[in-house]
């Protein structure tokens, strides 16, 4: 793997260029690893990858967890990787042992020798010897070290409990490894200061490529977040890049961007998508997009940055979801037909709207790339908030 920072704003937010191993593209970063169940994202048939921005949309990120419920590793690896069982051989996948989907954050299992998760088949452990052998056969282009994560509000010792076995288990994964793939380091620490600090520096110790930071998203403020993210990419080296999950708001990733994170790994897109939301914030960084008709909170769920197309206001709107989107639903489809889809309970109403979210999120790190590029990420960042801001105080007030 290779990675070079190109690009710095004020801060500490940064435009880096990834590239993993044989794969043809560079990825630049901060980027989005699309959420995938068994390796396939979440309701886009594989045909319509092609139509999604490239190469920002070649990373999936997966849970090796998943396939605890059907084929066996042997068969993949007698298949050749998760590449070849899924004919995406021009994507990279990255192995997080976390399910974003449907898994209740909150591993507290109080077992030494193994990650305790909720899996789709129940409550699993999975001890290192067992993750690994997962990996090998899997073959991904990325993977991260088992990690114990905690939510916000337990003990100051269980913190550092899930901190000495997060490191135990990174030791044991890398002892293991016989894949040659990229290996993330997993960093942990919930709501302590302390304990984030002393975990980074004793993962960046390690012979890692780059670090993904977990624990975040379990109940921890956006306030207190600053602190720990700092405490956190402030002890790691400036030449590895960091990766994070539990950040998935755009105002948390920007809040991410800014304390230096490279990539995201979020079930964003997925939730919005299961609720019938369309992301429809302004991606232009200089004036906000301009729309005929702006629907009110209370009709459409609008809160400027989604609307809800499963509202009845939408049921004779013959207009795309954003007038300004090139993705394949906007301009093919309109928001009339896509509530109707809805209204008849067709999947194809979720395959049409992720496409649109995913497109459009995809988009909304490009921008953030080019504010870092140019040196006006702060301000982009800021406008954005306050924009938001606006019109929460606005419809509450309405």
């Amino acid at each position: 793997m290779k990675f070079a920072v190109k690009a710095l704003s004020s801060g500490k937010a940064r435009v880096g260029v990834l590239q993993l191993g044989s794969c043809p593209y560079s990825i630049e970063t901060p980027a989005l690893l699309l959420t995938t169940r068994k390796g396939l994202p979440v309701f886009i048939p594989p045909d319509h990858l092609p139509s999604l921005p490239s190469p920002d949309s070649h990373l999936l990120q997966f849970s090796p967890l998943h396939f605890l419920e059907c084929v066996s590793n042997k068969t993949i690896s007698d298949i050749g990787g998760l590449h070849q069982m899924l004919g995406l051989n021009d994507r990279i996948f990255a192995a997080v042992p976390r399910d974003c989907i449907i898994s209740i954050p909150e591993h507290t299992s109080t077992n030494r020798t193994g990650a305790s998760f909720e899996t789709p088949c129940g409550r699993s452990l999975i001890k290192p010897a067992a993750y690994m052998e997962m990996i090998s056969s899997m073959m991904p282009n990325l993977w991260t070290t088992l990690a114990d994560e905690v939510p916000a509000w337990v003990s100051d010792k269980r913190n550092r409990i899930s901190v000495d076995r997060t490191v135990r288990w990174l030791d044991d994964c890398l002892t293991l490894n016989l894949t040659g793939a990229t290996v993330f380091g997993s960093i942990v620490g919930g709501s302590s200061i302390e304990e984030r600090r002393r975990c980074a520096q004793e993962v960046a110790k390690r012979n890692v490529s780059g670090y993904w930071i977990g624990g975040f998203g379990l109940g921890e403020s956006m306030d207190e977040r600053t602190a720990l993210l700092s405490a956190v990419t402030e002890s790691l080296p400036q030449e590895k890049p960091r990766q994070i999950c539990g950040l998935e708001l755009p105002e948390e990733v920007l809040q991410g961007v800014a304390a230096g994170i490279d990539l995201f790994d979020s079930s964003y897109i997925y939730h919005l998508t299961l609720g019938g939301f369309a992301l429809t914030f302004p991606l232009e960084r200089t004036e906000r997009h301009k729309t005929d008709y702006q629907p009110s909170s209370s009709d459409a769920g609008c809160d400027e940055t989604k609307i809800n197309l499963k509202a009845t206001i939408y049921r004779k709107d013959t207009s795309p979801i954003v007038d300004s989107c090139n993705c394949y639903t906007c301009q093919n489809h309109t928001k009339a037909y896509i509530n109707h889809l809805f209204n008849v309970h067709e999947m194809l109403a979720q395959i049409l709207l992720e496409i649109h979210n995913t497109h459009h999120y995809l988009g909304f790190f490009r921008c953030i790339r080019e504010a870092i590029k140019e040196g006006t990420f702060e301000q982009y960042r800021e406008k954005f908030i306050r924009n938001r801001l606006n019109h929460v105080f606005a419809s509450a007030s309405a």
